[in-house]
């Protein structure tokens, strides 16, 4: 009968280490779908009560091996024996699981950290070649503004050269016009100064031919009387 209530107390605790054991894999399958999703959230509470479900789990095996080894029967205590050992292979291996996962969830929390420093470095960083940027950006804006101030001068001194250029083609052009009226002129005095040589030679002829008719007349009349 000893046997008997001792096996009944051990049935009911391994009832209840059977309940925490579904439990505690139900959390830990949770947990594992929590990780592998896209946003990979995490559950302290859910890690937290699996723990806590474990520990009971293992504080309820202790209490089993303890009833079972008061069992009389050989075999009733073989069997209880192996049963209470799964239990507490399963509690163990979900303890595993779970320390795993646990060391997972902090490296991931570290990187998460890691990242976070090297963004805030790298924003930083980035601020400072913007910076550099910005500072050479307005170097270079202000090298093209002395470029365009030259190019603009540049092209009013050729305006101004074409200017004095085109003055002196005017000029040139003026120069050879009166040189070619002066050359005009020049030959017009020419034929002017040949114009009153030959009216004077032509009066000259005229007064010589006058002065011939009166003599040839003269001399006709003498020798025809």
């Amino acid at each position: 009968m000893a046997g008997m209530e001792g096996g009944g107390t051990l049935s009911e605790v391994y009832q209840s280490a059977r309940k925490l054991l579904l439990r505690a894999r139900d959390g830990v399958e949770r947990l594992e779908r929590f990780e592998s999703s896209v946003s990979g959230t995490d559950s302290p509470e859910l890690s937290f009560a699996v723990k806590k479900d474990i520990s009971q789990i293992h504080s309820l095996c202790a209490d089993m091996d303890r009833l079972w080894r008061s069992i009389p029967a050989k075999s009733q205590r073989d069997l209880w024996k192996r049963k209470v050992e799964q239990v507490a292979e399963e509690a163990d291996s979900l303890k595993d699981s779970l320390d795993k996962y646990s060391m997972r969830n902090q490296r991931r929390m570290l990187e998460a950290k890691e990242r976070a420093e090297l963004l805030g470095r790298a924003n930083g960083e980035s601020a400072h070649v913007l910076r550099i940027f910005d500072e050479e950006a307005q170097a270079m804006q202000s090298v093209r503004n002395s470029s365009r101030m030259l190019q603009e001068s540049f092209e009013t001194g050729t305006a101004i050269l074409s200017k004095y250029a085109e003055q002196r083609d005017r000029l040139k052009r003026a120069q050879r016009k009166a040189l070619d009226v002066l050359n005009t002129v020049g030959l017009s005095n020419s034929v002017l100064r040949l114009i009153e040589r030959r009216n004077r030679v032509d009066t000259w002829i005229k007064y010589v031919g006058m002065v011939l008719t009166i003599v040839i007349v003269y001399f006709f009349w003498k020798w025809t009387r």
